[in-house]
């Protein structure tokens, strides 16, 4: 006998609409500040009923934006498959309330047709995410990143032709060099396929898309940006303060080396702790909504291993405001 509960969203989900959403550049698209990430946490290593809490507690408090990848996991394509079976069993009333997005550009099969930017393996890897996550059409497809082999124009050619056909209603791009990004917006907007959003690594220890001008020119030409691993892959809590724990991500050394916290790291996180205390938040809180006050940010991608976690990154809604 199945005696799952059938999922009903909360009625009083969109109540804090007003602070929660961002206009993804000069777009239609408004994105909610707090995106949920499936990087980590929802591949088939981890319990399924913890990733339906996790994206159960998220929609009900408003967060309609569901970030995946092709070789998200692991194994490559799991989380993909989560995502599907959570479109079967509970989100599919909601569709049109979600704002799904999904990415190719890293090695996903074997062969020369699995990694990069080509046009077959774009489309052939967009085809296989829409399989597994049982949708017609992503909101938003990505190049997950730049390829240095590839003709621009070919990877961006395939990107129009996606949303042509319908597989998609919006690209990004991630990771690109600042050239790059300018010849991408250039291309996509002749054709009338609009650059939407660029992913790129911003946080308070990595700080590259604002050296190198990505941001600045993000928000001058009205694409959004969404940052990926805001907190560093922890290193933005409050679990390194005193050294390595062993059920950390950093003991595990899976995508996290010991090495990188070095000494001088240790007194930085430290006295950003401090400064944390300060503002009366957590180290995470304010390293999230120090990425939000940033000009030109539309949402932060965070992921979580559970609803507790979830609920505290929620907070740097709210957060103070920075001098």
């Amino acid at each position: 006998m199945n005696t799952k509960k059938h999922y009903i969203a909360a009625p009083d989900r969109y109540a804090d609409a007003a602070d929660l959403y961002r206009r993804c550049g000069r777009s239609g698209v408004l994105l909610p500040k707090v995106s949920l990430g499936f990087w980590h946490n929802f591949g088939d290593i981890d319990p399924y009923q913890r990733s339906r809490d996790i994206t159960h507690y998220a929609f009900d408090h408003g967060i309609t934006h569901f970030d995946l990848a092709n070789n998200y996991g692991p194994p490559y394509g799991t989380a993909e498959e989560t995502m599907g079976r959570l479109m079967q069993e509970d989100f599919a009333p909601y569709r049109d309330e979600l704002f799904i997005s999904s990415k190719a550009g890293y090695d996903m099969w074997e062969g020369p047709y699995g990694n990069w930017g080509s046009r077959k393996y774009l489309f052939a890897s967009l085809e296989q995410s829409l399989r597994r996550m049982h949708i017609e059409y992503v909101d938003l497809f990505y190049s997950h990143r730049y390829d240095p082999e590839t003709p621009l124009e070919e990877t961006l050619q395939a990107l129009v032709d996606i949303v042509r056909q319908g597989k998609a209603l919006y690209v990004g791009i991630s990771r690109w060099p600042l050239p790059a990004l300018k010849v991408a917006d250039k291309y996509l907007r002749e054709r009338d396929v609009p650059l939407l959003i660029y992913q790129g690594k911003l946080n308070l220890l990595d700080r590259s898309p604002q050296e190198e001008g990505v941001t600045d020119y993000c928000h001058e030409h009205g694409i959004g940006f969404i940052s990926f691993s805001p907190l560093a892959q922890g290193l933005l809590t409050d679990r390194y303060l005193n050294g390595i724990p062993e059920d950390s991500r950093m003991s595990r050394g899976s995508s996290l080396s010991s090495t990188e916290l070095t000494p001088d790291l240790l007194q930085q996180l430290q006295q950003l702790n401090s400064e944390a205390a300060k503002r009366g938040e957590t180290l995470a809180e304010m390293a999230l909504a120090w990425i939000l006050a940033q000009k030109g940010v539309t949402s932060v991608l965070v992921g979580a291993s559970s609803v507790s976690q979830l609920e505290k990154n929620l907070r740097c809604v709210h957060a103070k405001a920075f001098e």
